[in-house]
């Protein structure tokens, strides 16, 4: 396994919303647009260097409303300067025609999932037509992908992005593990799925995020690994331990920075972030 350059720079990844935990599951889960300034905010304040972002309808619900997202964009390069800002396409709860409505607003990143999965109560759908129109609407908006990666043939996918001309060949990867009914948290399932990553996406940055109590652990083996990045927040998890609920996005980002450490590597600051990631400063 190759080691982790020691004192190397680590992205610190947020997702400060999602579009499934509710103010009833923990109250500290932002969902107005100034709540996720506010929360992003302290997160960025607490290490944080990239935000994904969910926005929400008044009743919580997922929203795909691009004017929601560009005012959380705008807050957030106002009050957190260089982070890195990244949309969710993901289609939990939201129209598949509207997921990427949002991109017009030209974002620095935006996640896309190259292939459907198991959730624990539905499909998620991401149909090869709408991978296809999503990649495309990127590269004609200059929105970098994040790849997420919930089956191993959803590598192959971005590769065929690739070989399409949709984007470059030195995507970053993110590996999702612990979503009921898909990719379970297994440490020997990482080794797998990086495997391959290297072998058909020799170029690509990557990460890992687990879900609910798997987020910790998943962490710490990216960081064994020498990821490039590691992703905290309350959309994957709203607990400190079983017995406690996460005061904050920023209480995770603590924890995730104090993990960093533990494995001799830094944070990386926002202009690290945006080198590492291959953004533009």
């Amino acid at each position: 396994m190759p080691q982790p350059e020691t004192n190397a720079p680590v992205v610190i990844a947020v997702a400060i919303t999602g579009s499934v935990p509710r103010k009833s599951d923990n109250p500290a889960v932002p969902i107005s647009v100034a709540e996720q300034i506010a929360s992003t905010q302290e997160a960025f304040e607490a290490g944080a260097t990239l935000a994904h972002i969910h926005v929400r309808n008044a009743d919580e619900s997922a929203s795909s409303d691009p004017e929601t997202f560009a005012a959380v964009q705008e807050g957030l390069r106002r009050h957190c300067p260089g982070m890195i800002v990244q949309f969710s396409t993901g289609g939990r709860g939201r129209d598949p025609a509207s997921r990427g409505l949002s991109l017009r607003h030209r974002p620095d990143m935006a996640s896309l999932s190259t292939g459907s999965v198991n959730f624990p109560t539905i499909v998620y759908e991401n149909h090869a037509t709408l991978v296809t129109d999503l990649a495309t609407q990127m590269k004609q908006f200059g929105v970098r992908p994040e790849i997420e990666i919930f089956d191993l043939s959803h590598l192959h996918g971005a590769r065929r992005l690739i070989e399409a001309g949709l984007m470059d060949a030195r995507p970053h990867v993110q590996f999702v593990m612990g979503v009921q009914n898909a990719m379970p948290a297994d440490e020997h399932l990482l080794d797998i799925l990086l495997a391959e990553c290297r072998r058909i996406l020799p170029e690509a940055t990557w990460t890992a995020a687990g879900i609910g109590r798997n987020q910790t652990r998943v962490m710490d083996w990216a960081l064994a690994r020498g990821a490039d990045a590691v992703r905290t927040g309350l959309e994957d998890n709203i607990r400190i331990s079983r017995d406690r609920l996460a005061a904050s996005n920023a209480e995770l980002v603590g924890l995730a920075a104090e993990a960093v450490a533990r494995y001799g590597r830094r944070v990386a600051t926002p202009a690290e972030a945006r080198k590492i990631l291959r953004l533009a400063a």
